[in-house]
């Protein structure tokens, strides 16, 4: 029978099932099912379900508090917030490019937040599913039941993170919302003390990081009808390149394919975003829908992060990892591989790769010695784009001539993903949902799915405006009070 992408027909004669909440991502969302009599699946639909307004209140501030104020919409990914927006004030100071130091400590930075949030994702928080199976016992389905099973691979993913963490807080001071990065620059360097401990541990880094790739590519290989099909559908890709076409997570110029591969788009500047990427609003969630401008709403929707990322540049600049991202392009026989669950696999990689690009800058004397900031002309505006673990992040301002932000856009990584999410739980859905009895499992096939996207969705609800809400105030008995509600049309 027909399968409904978004709307059902006649929803109130539906069955309604829903999941709630969507369990080890960061952040609030539930998934709902609305069904037939014969367990025919009409609707499926991801909605993110909290709601903040760091667009409204970042107005008013004054631009320099923007980096650390930011780092509150997340506490997994507070660097990549931090240092998007203190590369979009570098415009506004007139401080692009920074100093060598300043770009060698941020990176080093933003590589660290790389690898401990990926360790984080594939060891804590995907592990269980991928290890024990979709639906496996519940009560092991977790990272205690993997530390349990699989020590050698949880202490990896345990010590990985931590290193990680490790360099976060040399580089900004703490380990979660740190304040290291600042507009122009940065505000301390790294001490030869601390750089050499980073080093003494590297080795071992590298090599868990090699055997984190190892584990994905067998994954792949014990089950390749799995994860050749799971959440498989074709979609445009979106991120950032070095000038090159070299894989730079921290800076560069964007670039998009269409799902078959061809180039739609390439060496735009990060501060022209806003001539190819429109967002739309939908009334049933507080999460919008990008797309490319060019392609119009239908066909323009995209996904980022490290399945992108891999795909879309045309080398990694790092041995290791190169060699690794040639092995997981062979594995789609000369087509683009669009299936969810090879997002553990891209990000793998892209861990291996941090933890090289780690033991290069770890090298770099800019590290230890040199001017902190820089400056120059002042302007009004400025766009900061990082490649945050999730994917690419925008991060857009205007400042008066008072220092105070006027105006202020983030599109976060899981924002450019949310067509992509939905389009996978649909697939997954239609694939393993319809038709059948639902049980636990199969509902977690659902969250597998999500879960491969790594999704953020506290950062990700961060918009006001035209945004659906709806108040409801409650006596102490349960009895409804009042009720106020804001269309989102």
């Amino acid at each position: 029978m027909p399968f409904a992408l978004e709307t059902a027909a006649h929803p109130e004669n539906l069955r309604r099932v829903a999941i709630e909440p969507v369990s080890r991502v960061e952040g609030h969302g539930k998934v709902t099912l609305l069904l037939d009599a014969q367990n025919h699946i009409e609707q499926v639909r991801l909605h993110i379900v909290e709601f903040r307004g760091f667009e409204k209140f970042i107005e008013g501030r004054p631009y320099w508090e923007v980096p650390v104020m930011v780092q509150r919409l997340c506490g997994i990914c507070p660097v990549s917030h931090h240092l998007a927006a203190s590369k979009a004030f570098d415009r506004v100071v007139g401080a692009a490019p920074v100093t060598a130091s300043a770009n060698a400590v941020r990176r080093l930075m933003h590589y660290g937040q790389m690898l401990q949030s990926h360790a984080l994702h594939f060891f804590h928080l995907s592990s269980p599913d991928l290890l024990f199976g979709f639906d496996s016992e519940v009560a092991k389905r977790n990272i205690v039941g993997v530390a349990q099973a699989y020590p050698d691979i949880a202490k990896k993913g345990i010590l990985l993170r931590k290193y990680g963490q490790e360099i976060i807080r040399i580089t900004s001071g703490k380990r979660v919302h740190g304040t290291g990065s600042v507009p122009g620059g940065i505000n301390k360097l790294v001490t030869r003390e601390e750089r050499d401990s980073l080093l003494r541990e590297l080795p071992q880094m590298l090599q868990w990081a090699q055997d984190s790739v190892d584990i994905a590519k067998q994954l792949h290989a014990q089950n390749p009808a799995l994860y050749n099909q799971f959440g498989s559908f074709k979609s445009n890709l979106l991120s950032l390149v070095r000038a090159d076409g070299a894989m730079d997570l921290y800076d560069g110029v964007l670039r998009a394919r269409d799902a078959n591969g061809q180039i739609l788009f390439d060496g735009l500047d990060d501060q022209r975003y806003g001539e190819v990427i429109e967002e739309e609003v939908r009334a049933w969630s507080y999460m919008k829908f990008p797309y490319l401008r060019a392609q119009g709403r239908a066909l323009g929707w995209y996904r980022v992060g490290p399945l992108a990322r891999v795909q879309n540049c045309d080398f990694i600049p790092s041995e290791r990892a190169e060699a690794e991202r040639q092995t997981f392009v062979a594995w789609g026989h000369g087509e683009l591989i669009h299936a969810s669950l090879a997002y553990h696999w891209a990000r793998m990689i892209e861990l291996l790769h941090a933890a090289e690009v780690i033991g290069e800058l770890l090298h770099d004397p800019a590290l230890l010695a040199g001017d902190l900031v820089a400056s120059g002309v002042r302007q009004g505006s400025g766009v900061g784009i990082i490649e945050a673990p999730r994917g690419t992040l925008i991060h857009d301002y205007d400042v008066g001539d008072d220092d105070l932000v006027t105006r202020c856009n983030l599109i976060v990584s899981t924002t450019h993903n949310n067509q992509a999410m939905n389009e996978a739980v649909r697939a997954v859905a239609r694939d393993y949902l319809d038709g059948h009895e639902l049980t636990e499992g199969l509902l977690n096939h659902i969250e597998v799915a999500i879960r491969a996207y790594d999704p953020c969705l506290s950062c990700a609800t961060h918009a006001l405006g035209k945004m659906p809400l709806e108040v409801t105030l409650l006596a102490a008995d349960g009895s409804v009070l009042d009720r106020r509600e804001k269309s989102g049309v």
